[in-house]
């Protein structure tokens, strides 16, 4: 059971987008997630007739570690560690702070 997963609202703890939030859009490996609006890359790109792909220089949405993100909790307006709890036999997350389950 990972700690951040898709769709949680995250914090950038460190790097060049410290501070920035969003939404995770996606899990590269067990180590590195995909953040909305978030470690944005200029990549060129060649045109391919074939598939109606125009070239140019497009953004792209690059991994990031998820050790330099955080959970957001929208209680405190912080970004906060995750921990387990089993709540009615069932293993939910929670916030370290509060200990509130954290909502999907």
């Amino acid at each position: 059971m990972d700690k951040i997963r898709k769709n949680d609202d995250v914090i950038v703890l460190a790097g060049k987008d410290k501070g920035k939030r969003g939404k995770v859009e996606r899990r590269v490996s067990a180590d590195y997630v995909v953040v909305e609006g978030v470690n944005v890359a200029k990549k060129a790109t060649r045109p391919n007739p074939m598939t109606g792909v125009t070239g140019g220089i497009v953004d792209k949405t690059m991994p990031i570690h998820v050790s330099n993100v955080a959970l957001y909790n929208a209680a405190t307006g912080k970004a906060d560690r995750a921990g387990f709890k089993v709540v009615d036999g069932e293993k939910v997350r929670v916030y370290k702070s509060t200990g509130e389950v954290v909502k999907v």
